[in-house]
């Protein structure tokens, strides 16, 4: 973007002076093992005291003073709760301080000239003239920074085809420290646009969103994974147009990602594809994540963090499948069963609203697991009470009792009346009792 921003340059100089004096007083030190400093890095962003602005000054020398003091907020800004150990050293107060910063830049680029050139900018990407003033300084930034963070994220990046020893010669060549920050200057730039804007910038986004993912680093892989995330949900299927399949295809690929990325994953892969294949419940891409996200959930049923993620975000994947869901649950209920008798509460909950969301899109129909779906849930309902979320988990158990019983009439009864005499299942059979269990659910 080359625009002439003389009338900022002042404004510039004088909000990077608490940033500068912030940053000198910041306690650093660098990481064993490392050669880059990040707070040098960041330092070198800002501009100099005493760079007063000349007639010789070109605008391209004031844009790019304008576009490192963005970059600068950025990666400052978003270090708020990074657990990366080149950005947590930085104080909550720092990153106050380099946000308000960029308010007042951007109070400031409104009011100025420049912001008539930055209405052109706006226009040029398709984007209405209605765009909020606090939005116009990223937005009219953006196509210009896009291409800068990608190749910043691309430098340490290896062949998908590389054998693994490339990592530690990619990280030689450059480190990958740069990468890691980029990516969280990308994710901070993404998440200050929203819906309507966001779509008409998909052709500088996208790309290096994409970047991110095809990264060896769970840093980076994971703030592209949070961008994608805000993307999916600000943006539509029509403005994403063919990159769908290419991002569908980076989300099969990242299934296999560690675990502290994993929740990521699975959100990400469930709004895409929901989002792009609406009303088309036999897509190949809904088969092809369902089952690659089962196969790893089937190598690690014991791991609580992949499955709470997994229930907690699988619903609206479901629900794209509907009747076609059937031809899973041959994957699908042997896990349930297994971990509605987790130790966890928070696991059991959730596998058992993800049986009210099965049972209603299905009705099970044509399933020989009604039978033992029955006597797990019974089994459950035994359990709870030595279980702190008792009360909730024998409310759902009865709710889902209620639906089998409605949806499956005569098979219900038939599996059920091993249980009727029961003692313990006192106020379940209160409740069945004088019910036509040939209900069918509306």
């Amino acid at each position: 973007m080359s625009i002439s921003l003389s009338g900022l340059h002042n404004d510039i100089i004088l909000l990077s002076k608490p940033i500068r004096e912030s940053l000198s007083k910041a306690q650093y030190s660098l990481p064993e093992g490392s050669n880059v400093s990040v707070k040098s890095m960041l330092e070198s962003l800002l501009p100099h005291n005493n760079s007063p602005l000349s007639s010789d000054s070109s605008a391209a020398e004031i844009n790019c003073n304008a576009k490192d003091f963005i970059l600068c907020c950025a990666a400052l800004a978003s270090s708020a709760g990074a657990t990366y150990d080149q950005l947590s050293w930085i104080p909550s107060s720092l990153s106050i301080v380099a946000n308000s910063a960029f308010q007042e830049l951007t109070r400031a680029f409104s009011d100025s000239l420049a912001s008539k050139q930055s209405a052109k900018i706006i226009e040029e990407l398709g984007l209405e003239t209605s765009v909020p003033d606090e939005k116009k300084l990223v937005i009219a930034f953006m196509p210009e920074v896009m291409p800068l963070l990608k190749e910043r994220i691309k430098e340490s990046s290896v062949d998908s085809l590389d054998v693994s020893d490339e990592i530690s010669a990619a990280t030689a060549r450059v480190p990958v420290a740069y990468a890691i920050v980029a990516a969280y200057q990308f994710r901070w730039f993404i998440m200050q646009v929203s819906y309507p804007h966001l779509g008409k910038l998909c052709s500088s986004v996208i790309p290096c969103a994409l970047t991110t993912l095809d990264h060896w680093s769970p840093e980076v892989k994971g703030q592209g994974m949070i961008s994608i995330i805000h993307l999916a949900k600000n943006v539509n299927s029509a403005e994403l147009g063919w990159y769908g399949d290419v991002i569908l295809d980076a989300c099969l690929q990242n299934i296999a990602s560690s675990d502290e990325i994993w929740e990521y994953v699975v959100e990400m892969s469930v709004l895409l594809s929901t989002s792009t294949q609406p009303s088309n419940p036999r897509s190949s891409w809904y088969e092809k994540l369902l089952n690659e996200m089962l196969s790893h959930l089937e190598r690690q049923p014991k791991n609580k963090e992949r499955r709470i993620a997994w229930l907690k975000h699988i619903d609206p994947l479901f629900s794209g499948l509907g009747l076609v869901l059937l031809a899973h649950f041959r994957r699908i209920f042997p896990l349930f069963f297994k971990w509605m008798h987790a130790d966890d509460d928070e696991t059991v909950v959730l596998v058992l609203d993800r049986f009210k969301t099965v049972i209603k899109l299905t009705w099970i129909r044509n399933s020989p697991y009604t039978e033992r779906l029955v006597d797990e849930l019974v089994i459950l309902y035994k359990d709870a009470a030595l279980k702190i979320a008792r009360e909730d988990i024998r409310a759902h158990v009865l709710q889902i009792l209620n639906l089998l019983q409605q949806c499956k009439g005569l098979q219900f009864e038939a599996a059920w009346n091993k249980h009727k005499d029961d003692p313990n299942l006192t106020a379940i059979l209160t409740s069945f009792s004088g019910r036509n269990v040939a209900t069918v659910v509306r």
